[in-house]
């Protein structure tokens, strides 16, 4: 199946001068823990995760409302592009521990996100096992867990 069959087309997304509350509200209001970054083509730039938000800004004592996404977001982003096989997705997500993963067109473009959401719904459909192994990598502890508090 290809991404394109089972991805997110809806996807919203903040240009790089944004600011983190402004990003964060969107994510908010959409009930996202993700947002994509492009530039004034809708080029993919970057990604800002809530994650992001509360390590990058939060925990470094940046103010929300005056720090751009592009001071925090990530800017090497895995992709897929849109007429690739869903297991290609599947396979980068869980090698690099991600739970959502752009999906671009051959110039760059941003045309939709695939979430493990979409996977799971997918594999509901088609009665596929394989999104458990998926998961269970996406979702591997390979640190130790510290107690800070």
């Amino acid at each position: 199946m290809k991404i394109n069959e089972c991805m997110c087309q809806d996807v919203c997304f903040v240009k790089p001068d944004c600011n983190v509350y402004d990003a964060a509200r969107i994510m908010n209001e959409n009930h996202i823990g993700c947002i994509p970054v492009c530039d004034e083509n809708k080029q993919l730039v970057g990604v800002i995760t809530d994650r992001d938000i509360v390590l990058r800004t939060i925990a470094c004592d940046k103010n929300t409302k005056t720090t751009p996404v592009s001071e925090i977001m990530t800017t090497n982003v895995c992709t897929c592009n849109c007429d690739e096989d869903v297991e290609n997705a599947q396979k980068l997500m869980s090698q690099n521990q991600i739970r959502r993963i752009p999906i671009i067109d051959d110039k760059n473009k941003m045309v939709g996100i695939l979430t493990i959401g979409d996977l799971v719904n997918q594999c509901n459909k088609e009665g596929e096992p394989g999104f458990s192994n998926t998961m269970e990598n996406i979702c591997n502890c390979k640190g130790s867990i510290k107690n800070y508090c």
